[in-house]
C-alpha cells in the first residue's frame, strides 16, 4: 500500500472558529516533520505551533464516506 502524509495547520480564534490551512502532501513522515520544522517561526504560525498535525493517508482510498449535515 502507498501513503501519503498531510500536514495541516489549525489556528483557534478568540471567537471559537478555526483557521484550518492544509500545508502539503509529503511522501514520508520524515519529509511531512522537516516542512513543520521550516515553517514552525515563520509569522503567524511561531505563535501557534501546537497547530501543527500529520496525518497518514492510504492512496486511492475514500476516507470519508458518510457524508456531512450543516448545524
Amino acid at each position: 500500500m502507498a501513503y501519503v502524509f498531510i500536514v495541516q495547520h489549525v489556528h483557534r480564534q478568540a471567537d471559537g472558529t478555526e483557521d484550518v490551512k492544509m500545508i502539503g502532501a509529503y511522501s514520508s513522515e520524515l519529509e511531512a516533520r522537516r516542512a513543520i520544522s521550516r515553517l514552525r517561526n515563520a509569522p503567524g504560525f511561531v505563535s501557534s505551533v501546537e497547530g501543527f498535525s500529520v496525518d497518514r493517508y492510504e492512496v486511492d482510498k475514500t476516507h470519508w464516506q458518510d457524508g456531512f449535515v450543516t448545524t
